[in-house]
């Protein structure tokens, strides 16, 4: 039984997370990736498992989530928490997961109406 559409009207969804490829939108990523819930998908340059900075989170401030999921890979791995500082110093909520957890959590939050942002690690 198929659980949600293929396309929500006027957000991005993520339609399929494999090992080394998620489709965002009918369209494959290889790389990583900063999905907003309205507006441009876009890489998310340099960031890889184990090796993120606070520049990396820096850039979602820009974004307005009220909440960052970030997929750490295929495991889960917290980053720092003074990589996190941006996002806590403006009262931006983060969960951190394996990246297929957070493909189907931002799913989730995203048909709710949040303004969530996955910042998904591949590597």
């Amino acid at each position: 039984m198929k659980l949600q559409p293929d396309r929500l009207e006027g957000v991005n969804a993520i339609n399929a997370c494999v090992p080394g490829r998620i489709t965002i939108n009918g369209q494959p990523w290889t790389h990583s990736v900063l999905v907003p819930w309205q507006g441009e998908v876009c890489a998310w340059d340099d960031a890889r498992p184990g090796m993120v900075q606070a520049e990396h989170f820096e850039r979602l401030v820009g974004l307005s989530p009220e909440v960052v999921i970030f997929g750490s890979g295929q495991t889960l791995r917290f980053a720092p928490p003074v990589v996190l500082r941006s996002l806590y110093e403006r009262r931006i909520g983060i969960e951190t997961m394996d990246t297929a957890a957070a493909c189907r959590t931002y799913n989730i939050l995203v048909g709710e109406g949040r303004r969530v942002v996955a910042a998904l690690l591949l590597g």
